[in-house]
This record gives C-alpha cells, structure tokens and sequence, in this order.
C-alpha cells in the first residue's frame, strides 16, 4: 500500500490540486477512484466510512483521514516540506489566495463547467450568472499575475496548485481564455515544473462520467 491514498476522479479539479502536489513532490501515492456519476458519493456507507460531507478529495496518511483540498494541501506542504510559507506572513498570504479560490475562483468556475461543460446543459440563467461571477475572479488573478511568475513569492506554492486546480481542463465554459494571458503564462511555468502531468493523466475519468 501506497504512504498516501486519495480518493478522487479524473474530473475532479479538487481532488486534481492533491494528486498535482503529491506528483510534483515525488510523494508515495495511489488513487482509489470514486464513482462519483454513479452516486457513489451518496451512498450512506461511503458518508459513513469516507467523507460525511460528501465530497472528494479524501487524503488518508498515517492514520489521518483529511478532507477539503486546502487542509490537504496546507497538510501535504508541512508533512512533504514543500510548496509551503516562508514564515507567518507569506503563510498566511497563501491562505488567503487558498480561500479566495475556494469561495470565488474555483468555485464558479467549477459548477459552471460541470453545468456547461460535462452536464451539457447549454446557456441558461444559471450558466450565464456563473460565467460571470467566474470571470470577475479572473479578472483579479490576471491583474495580480501581471508583474509576477506565481502567486505568492517568487516560487510555486500551494497557492498556485489550489488556483490552478481547474485551470487545467479543457472542457468547454464560454469562457475566452485568450482574454487572460497572464492566467495562460502563469499555467505554462506551472506545467514546466517537473512531474507536472495534465488531470486526466494523474487521475482516470470516473465510472458513468
């Protein structure tokens, strides 16, 4: 058995940032993948045994199950030694681009490509708010990308990995990606770092997806 195990799926971006760190750290890991378009994720076994809320990722390491991709991330930089905070200030930078992408990038971004891009759904209401709350996200990473390689400091952190998370995919959102060379730049120094791989070559597409 592998020191880490994650329970993910291909088309997951969140669980896409864990498998990202633990690749460009050289980390011992294996997926167990999760049916989630089978429903796996709500079955009352899984919630009871896996993640009560529900979701992937779930990181077990030395006894620990670890859930929300922030605390995994902010876990595997302290237990990897890598990718994390010079200090308490560049730390708690980090940490609130962790937060602005779980509350304001990743989190539009995601359900509209889910919505539009997986579920095919076509334009509606719903998508077209989506698109532009995900924009004004972008809109502020491509701004503070703008005289910067990464995120914060001069170096790949856990910062990027969480924002890149869903950056990576290819599946179509009416979103322009022309419109954001920074955000295009910025991917491409990230995809130079070795052991990067793009999410479907980390993770297989889930069973059903």
């Amino acid at each position: 058995m592998a020191e880490f195990r994650l329970h993910g799926f291909g088309e997951s971006g969140n669980a896409y940032k864990v498998a990202l760190m633990l690749a460009l750290s050289g980390a011992d890991w294996e997926l167990v993948p999760v049916a989630f378009f089978k429903g796996a994720t709500r079955e009352e076994s899984w919630r009871a045994n896996v993640n009560s809320m529900g979701e992937v990722p779930v990181l077990e390491h030395r006894g620990e199950t670890l859930t929300q991709s922030g605390i995994i991330l902010d876990y595997l930089a302290t237990v990897l030694g890598k990718f994390g905070g010079k200090g308490e200030k560049e730390a708690r930078e980090i940490w609130r681009w962790v937060l602005f992408d779980n509350h304001k990038f990743s989190s539009y971004y995601a359900t509209l490509r889910f919505l539009y891009g997986l579920q095919k759904t076509g334009e509606t209401p719903i998508t077209e708010f989506l698109r532009g709350r995900a924009k004004s996200a972008f809109h502020i990473l491509e701004k503070h990308l703008a005289d910067r390689k990464f995120v914060v400091g001069d170096r790949l952190t856990i910062a990027d990995l969480s924002l890149c998370g869903y950056a990576f995919y290819d599946e179509e959102t009416g979103i322009n990606r022309a419109d954001f060379p920074n955000i295009e730049a910025w991917k491409a120094r990230i995809a130079a770092t070795p052991g990067w791989k793009p999410p479907y070559e980390l993770m297989p597409r889930a069973a059903g997806g």
